[in-house]
């Protein structure tokens, strides 16, 4: 599965099952023919993923290697958007 290839993580640490879920979402957003930002999502990989509870919903915190942060930064009112979208 390709959805792999967009966990970035140290050799041996196997991810969490929220960091691929994540993984495969970000896929998703890529491979998605009406998606805008689909050539944009094709460069970014996380490291990681926590989920977090608050009063009112569940929150999930997504970790970005800082070598891609410049492309999540240029897209990501849209990202938290399609994210959203997946996660509810």
């Amino acid at each position: 599965i390709n959805a792999r290839k967009k966990i970035l993580k140290d050799k041996g640490a196997a991810p969490t099952d929220l960091e691929e879920e994540v993984a495969k979402a970000l896929f998703d957003i890529e491979v998605t023919p009406s998606s805008d930002i689909k050539a944009d999502v094709r460069d970014i990989m996380i490291t990681g993923a926590q989920e977090l509870e608050t009063k009112s919903r569940n929150v999930v915190i997504v970790h970005f290697p800082y070598r891609v942060w410049k492309h999540v930064r240029k897209i990501h009112g849209r990202l938290v958007r399609e994210l959203e979208k997946k996660f509810s």
